[in-house]
């Protein structure tokens, strides 16, 4: 039952996430997180965030990661067969389509209109995003700000590829996060000296 569920989920992700992998992303997190409850909100956070590290089409990552999370690698390849069947029919049945009739009026129509639905979703996701990490931060809320700020400079000012920015930011966690582990390490044997 569980794998006919993964391949229906990801199947219908394949389907309604018209546009690639950004429209993909809050159709997984609705399957997986709010429909299915597979993964949590914290985890969906890592896997996207590791997703975008990785090379590769974010759509069949994100498939994969919650798929092998489900039921290891037979669901992770169930997960990412299914989200990839609707794309290739799709390219197939359509891509001589709408070769011949790009400028027609309805086509066009189509395109535009999606896009602000796309935008839309992108938004609500991002907006949970930040509620959840700012309620995670804790103490921490000045440096949670202070990574939004250098993100947006890095991202708008500098033109920086996200990619490359998910990278030193997950650099930058891990490096702060073994240091961290040893300064608790350090003062854990400290404090069993002096008892």
């Amino acid at each position: 039952m569980i794998y006919w569920q993964l391949f229906l989920a990801f199947f219908r992700i394949g389907i309604f996430g018209y546009g690639g992998g950004p429209t993909m992303i809050p159709l997984v997190h609705a399957e997986a997180v709010k429909k299915y409850k597979w993964v949590s909100d914290e985890e969906f956070a890592d896997y996207y965030a590791l997703g975008n590290a990785l090379p590769g089409p974010i759509a069949t990552k994100m498939a994969a990661y919650v798929g092998y999370q489900v039921k290891g690698w037979l669901g992770a390849t169930i997960a990412i067969i299914a989200v990839s069947i609707p794309v290739v029919i799709g390219m197939i049945a359509l891509l001589q389509f709408l070769t011949q009739m790009k400028n027609l009026a309805a086509v066009k129509g189509m395109i535009d209109a999606i896009q602000p639905v796309i935008g839309v979703m992108m938004i609500v996701l991002t907006y949970e995003f930040l509620t959840k990490g700012w309620k995670a931060a804790d103490k921490k809320k000045t440096g949670f700000i202070g990574l939004i700020i250098l993100s947006l400079v890095a991202l708008v000012l500098i033109d920086l590829h996200p990619g490359i920015l998910v990278a030193i930011v997950l650099a930058g966690s891990f490096i702060y996060s073994t240091w961290k582990a040893k300064q608790v390490k350090k003062e854990q044997k400290g404090g069993g000296l002096s008892a």
